[in-house]
């Protein structure tokens, strides 16, 4: 593949949502009890459950439906009317198959498709906005499914190991 900002923009999406976001989502859930992934601290907030719910949602809406072109069966309220519990290695099922057709999606986009309009969600967004929106969306919710386990577990998760000379290295 030529190395072009178009190229190098699909494959950081790609392992940002692969290889960054979804290995440190599997080792909160993997650290938390199936209650506790479904806990929530008031009505007006989240679970784990409900995080990975609307995550697998909105990938699924945003890149495998918006930018692949598959067809769009979010329901985006269920997720987050889940109350739980649904199985952990169902929930992880799903989400890890969805987050690999995102990347497979992401993988077949034509790089000089990446200024195309689609409309997703009711909004009428480029393909690299749709892209660039699912990607910090993971993210935010990423760091709120590892804020809840290190709220819940009281430790770090470890998903770095400083080196002496102060880098911070991949711990996954």
């Amino acid at each position: 593949m030529q190395h072009t900002p178009s190229n190098s923009f699909l494959t950081y999406s790609i392992e940002y949502l692969s290889a960054d976001y979804l290995p440190k989502i599997k080792r909160c859930v993997n650290a938390l009890t199936e209650d506790e992934i479904w806990w929530k601290p008031n009505d007006k907030s989240n679970s784990v459950g409900n995080l990975v719910l609307h995550l697998t949602g909105n990938i699924r809406q945003w890149i495998v439906s918006g930018v692949g072109g598959k067809p769009d069966i979010r329901k985006r309220q269920q997720e987050f009317d889940e109350i739980g519990p649904v199985a952990t290695d169902k929930l992880m099922f799903r989400f890890e198959q969805v987050v690999q057709e995102a990347c497979d999606a992401l993988r077949a986009t034509d790089p000089n498709s990446l200024l195309e309009k689609k409309q997703i969600q009711g909004n009428e967004v480029t393909v690299m906005g749709a892209i660039y929106h699912a990607v910090e969306h993971f993210s935010t919710h990423t760091g709120q499914i590892i804020y809840i386990t290190k709220l819940m577990k009281g430790k770090d998760m470890v998903f770095y190991n400083v080196t002496d000379d102060g880098i911070a290295r991949k711990n996954w």
